[in-house]
């Protein structure tokens, strides 16, 4: 049987399948819209939330760099409670006795927290190979017998110039760490440039004072 559409009837089908693709339309656009939408928003709670996530995970973990460098740090800085030790019996010298007495205490803490850092990491609190002479500063053993059998004046500008070089290396050291992910280890970092570069400040000045 044929079917014969009129004009009328022919215009309102044709409105009727506009109407028609219209919704579909709409339909479609709402559909992808929810989903850009939960795209966006889980985009969004990634951005939030994943890097935050990720950047605790970094800041209470270290990485080698950062046991390398508390391994060579911590003998280093034993070294300067020794050497600050040897000042404090020996030196007549009132600021110098002050400057040693703080540098001791300072450091003493500082292996404390290092130490506590690597037992808490599992790693070891002493670096694979021993730190030669001269290393980060290291005073050499016979510098140390030397600087133990000097007095007086001769004393204090000997140990004053040793721990400025050895100051100076352990600013150097921490170089190590200055892109560490661990928030706390660049904290740590730099506290010991800022501490130690004041230090050497002072006792360059005392070398003047003293003649030196």
């Amino acid at each position: 049987m044929q079917v014969t559409i009129d004009k009328k009837t022919g215009i309102f089908l044709g409105i009727i399948a506009v109407l028609l693709a219209a919704m579909i339309g709409l339909v479609g656009f709402g559909h992808h819209s929810h989903d850009a939408h939960d795209m966006d928003h889980g985009s969004m709670h990634q951005s939030m939330n994943g890097p935050m996530h990720d950047d605790m995970n970094a800041d209470s973990s270290m990485v080698g760099s950062d046991v390398m460098f508390l391994q060579m740090m911590i003998p280093h800085h034993q070294q300067a409670v020794d050497i600050s030790n040897l000042a404090i019996s020996r030196s007549n010298d009132a600021e110098l006795v002050a400057l040693a007495t703080t540098i001791r205490d300072g450091q003493m803490a500082e292996i404390t927290q290092m130490k506590g850092w690597l037992t808490a990491s599992g790693d070891a609190l002493t670096p694979p190979h021993a730190m030669g002479d001269g290393t980060g500063g290291m005073v050499s053993e016979a510098d140390l017998a030397t600087l133990k059998s000097l007095s007086g004046k001769a004393f204090d500008v000997s140990w004053l110039q040793k721990m400025i070089a050895h100051h100076e290396g352990a600013i150097h050291m921490v170089m190590m760490i200055h892109d560490s992910p661990k928030g706390e280890m660049r904290t740590f970092g730099g506290g010991i440039d800022e501490v130690q570069s004041a230090q050497i400040k002072q006792m360059n000045a005392m070398l003047s004072r003293l003649g030196a």
